[in-house]
């Protein structure tokens, strides 16, 4: 059974890179040949999706997304990690990680976790 968890400071200061994991506490992210996505949900908005990493280790991402450093993922640890470098208060939101199958639908999340950058 898939589960996965987000993890990662909470609170964050502006400009700081603080990157967040997500792991896979009932299965291994190496066996899937989903897409593992990370979203993110303003306050106020609806959800949003930032990138994604495929089986293939390919990362493809929206164009809202800025960050140097790309989506990847360590089947070691089991965990994938979406880099968050130079953050503001404007990327405070609650961050999902999520799993999306071949149809493009996703069918797995975490439950959330909030982030917030003070300046």
């Amino acid at each position: 059974q898939v589960q996965l968890q987000e993890s990662g400071p909470g609170c964050v200061k502006r400009q700081q890179a603080r990157s967040r994991n997500c792991t896979d506490s009932g299965g291994s992210i190496a066996t899937y040949f989903d897409d593992l996505r990370w979203c993110c949900e303003p306050p106020g908005k609806g959800v949003e999706w930032m990138g994604a990493i495929a089986y293939s280790v390919s990362t493809y991402y929206s164009p809202s997304f800025k960050s140097p450093t790309s989506i990847s993922r360590d089947t070691s640890k089991n965990h994938f990690t979406l880099p968050l470098s130079s953050v503001t208060p404007e990327e405070t939101a609650v961050y999902y990680c999520a799993r999306v199958d071949r149809h493009d639908e996703y069918d797995y999340w975490g439950q959330g976790t909030q982030v917030t950058v003070s300046s």
